[in-house]
């Protein structure tokens, strides 16, 4: 990960970068892997990124996850993210700067597919009801309106493979129409 560079604000990059958000479970790392391959764009996956560059801090024993160092992260991403041809895969949004994404797919699930797919992975107590509540009272929805402009921010539901499969044509239509809007 690169450090202390800063997007200049009005250079247009060569390429969109895309957050791909939303509740764990949700199919984000699925259809991100899918984009990827077939867009040749990169796949960041950042709960991945963290983990190799060190960006955690102290262990959630109630979650029994680790504590993300988010300045860290940002920091190292900076460089990155201010080349474009970015899909960027996390649960989270609020913290990531606006002015890195050209748009914000936020997937969403019916509970009972995601409680599913939680238990599949082994979360329980706690972390699955709130993760639960989470996709019910559409937080990381709500997260993306609040932290970017609406007219970039779409909710796409994930739950079958023929979604899947639609919400990957859709992303790459978008991906075409921005190629074609900011020709050089």
């Amino acid at each position: 990960m690169a450090m202390d560079m800063e997007c200049v604000p009005n250079i247009k990059r060569d390429a969109p970068n895309i957050l791909i958000t939303g509740t764990p479970g949700v199919g984000k790392s699925t259809l991100c892997a899918q984009l990827a391959e077939k867009t040749g764009m990169r796949w960041l996956e950042i709960s991945k990124i963290a983990k190799e560059n060190n960006c955690l801090e102290e262990y959630d024993e109630e979650y029994k996850c680790p504590i993300l160092d988010e300045d860290k992260l940002l920091d190292g991403l900076e460089e990155i993210m201010c080349q474009g041809g970015n899909i960027v895969d996390y649960h989270s949004c609020e913290f990531f700067p606006e002015r890195w994404f050209d748009v914000v797919f936020v997937l969403r699930a019916d509970n009972t597919t995601l409680y599913d797919r939680l238990r599949g992975r082994g979360y329980e107590g706690k972390k699955l009801e709130d993760n639960i509540d989470c996709e019910i009272f559409q937080v990381i929805l709500d997260e993306a309106k609040n932290s970017y402009k609406a007219d970039i921010v779409h909710e796409i539901t994930s739950v079958t493979e023929v979604q899947l499969q639609e919400n990957l044509e859709r992303i790459v239509l978008w991906i075409q129409d921005w190629f074609r809007n900011n020709e050089c």
